[in-house]
């Protein structure tokens, strides 16, 4: 891990969920390079998913082993479950005394492009509707209640949401992808509701959209699947992890004070095409 130069989150207080791996782990890492007082990693399991590139350190004790003990704590949380997001709040604010930042990144992909919306068991709409969209509608809402409490801080900002939406979120893909595209579509306008909502309240809330990153969830997407969106893709490589986690390093900073109801695409350019 390469701390950055310029800590441009110093003393925050961060929820990150699905921390354990993928771009949830890239971002809380990045967030406490950038000087976070604590980043609170919310998961099924604090461990990495199988298969994530040999990482073997869950990201709360490789965070605290990099940058001091009590800057990180790992919270076992399934999204769905309103509930269990509210008590990630509760100790957030418990431990850190505010809630500065929540990046509501857990969720769950498509690996099977052949199957089109006809085909699709209702089962496994309801399972991406639950995480994609509900847990976060619960993220949101859990830390909107706590940061309406909250004073404003140096840059005249009660809290900021970051909702990790898709480039799928933004344009339809071919192949059997319908329930997860509706998922992230319907976070990333949830997204812009919550920014008209509580601009007045100095809340802001954005998307970060990423196109195809390689982590342990995209690993089991179908080669016909990833080979066609590379092609479109005109960056015409996978995207790392860490790259996309910048896009949330900016929102989450006082750099984005002002900046709310976006959906920031950090792909590649796939949807310029």
């Amino acid at each position: 891990m390469v701390a950055y130069p310029v800590p441009r989150l110093h003393n925050k207080v961060t929820v990150v969920t699905g921390a354990s791996s993928g771009l949830g782990r890239a971002i809380a890492l990045a967030f406490a390079s950038h000087g976070t007082k604590l980043v609170v990693c919310a998961d099924l399991q604090p461990e990495p998913r199988r298969g994530s590139d040999g990482e073997v350190v869950a990201t709360h004790e490789a965070i605290c082993k990099t940058y001091g003990d009590g800057k990180a704590r790992f919270i076992k949380c399934d999204v769905g479950e309103s509930e269990e997001v509210k008590e990630v709040i509760r100790v957030a604010v418990e431990d850190g005394g505010r809630l500065d930042v929540i990046v509501n990144n857990a969720g769950i992909g498509h690996s099977d492009s052949s199957i089109r919306l006809h085909e699709l068991p209702d089962h496994e709409w309801n399972r991406f509707i639950r995480i994609n969209a509900t847990g976060v509608y619960n993220g949101s809402k859990h830390a909107l209640v706590q940061m309406l409490k909250q004073n404003l801080d140096a840059k005249g900002c009660r809290g900021r949401i970051i909702n990790v939406s898709s480039v799928m979120g933004l344009v339809a893909s071919a192949g059997g992808a319908g329930a997860y595209n509706a998922s992230k579509a319907a976070s990333l306008n949830l997204t812009k509701q919550i920014a008209l909502d509580y601009a007045r309240d100095r809340i802001t809330a954005n998307a970060l959209c990423p196109g195809l990153i390689k982590t342990a969830m995209t690993r089991d997407l179908d080669e016909a699947a990833a080979t066609a969106f590379l092609k479109a893709t005109p960056w015409g490589d996978w995207l790392d992890a860490r790259d996309v986690a910048g896009g949330a390093v900016f929102l989450a900073s006082d750099d984005a004070a002002v900046v709310t109801g976006i959906a920031l695409p950090v792909d590649g350019g796939y949807v310029a095409m």
